[in-house]
């Protein structure tokens, strides 16, 4: 797949990925069903980056059968049903202007998924996360997704600040956050219990202003 780039008058961002269809320029103004499912980004990978449709469906079932990604989601799209409800409430989402949530897809397969949710217009801040299949770990796919969605989350809907967090035995996710630009700012412990453990949480945030990171 082609990587597609534009150059940018910012000084901290020489480059970008292009949006082959982007939201108005208007923030304020309300996404429609047709408007939004029509939107496409690129990430450097020249991964293609899409709003989610009821027709995933089968394979996020499938791909929710990996025990690693069911604790990632509260109701995990265990059956078809499941797997509706979950797009259908990030086509909500994206309707109210909540959040935004995208499907990643390589060589015509879903990869992954990478979502700005919680997104605060008085303060420019959103909240920040993103899982691939197993398969696809590894290889620069979500790295590369989430500089993507940040750069839109930057220019389209006008944000300042994005934030994400992962635990913190999970390198891996650190790794991501921090080659998408997103820089360490502290702790919160003990944030986070799957069955009788709990976990520690590390905190990421990068701003519109950072440099733009290496693809």
């Amino acid at each position: 797949m082609s990587v597609a780039l534009s150059l940018s008058t910012h000084p901290l961002r020489p480059t970008r990925p292009r949006r082959d269809i982007a939201l108005s320029d208007h923030r304020d103004r309300a996404i429609d069903h047709d408007d939004h499912a029509q939107l496409l980004l690129r990430s450097d990978r020249g991964d293609r980056l899409r709003p989610w449709s009821v027709a995933d469906a089968p394979i996020l079932v499938e791909t929710f059968a990996d025990p690693s990604l069911i604790r990632q989601i509260g109701e995990p799209p265990s059956d078809l049903a499941a797997a509706e409800r979950w797009i259908n409430d990030r086509t909500a989402a994206w309707e109210s202007m909540r959040g935004y949530s995208w499907a990643v897809v390589s060589d015509a397969t879903i990869v992954g998924s990478a979502t700005v949710s919680s997104v605060d217009r008085r303060h420019g801040t959103g909240w920040v996360s993103y899982w691939t299949t197993q398969a696809m770990r590894g290889n620069g796919v979500a790295a590369a997704a989430l500089r993507a969605l940040a750069q839109w989350s930057f220019d389209d809907l006008e944000l300042l600040r994005l934030e994400l967090g992962h635990r913190s035995n999970n390198p891996a996710s650190c790794r991501v956050a921090t080659a998408a630009g997103f820089r360490v700012e502290g702790l919160e412990r003990q944030k986070l219990r799957y069955g009788c453990e709990r976990f520690d949480v590390e905190l990421h945030a990068r701003l519109a202003t950072d440099p733009f990171p290496p693809g």
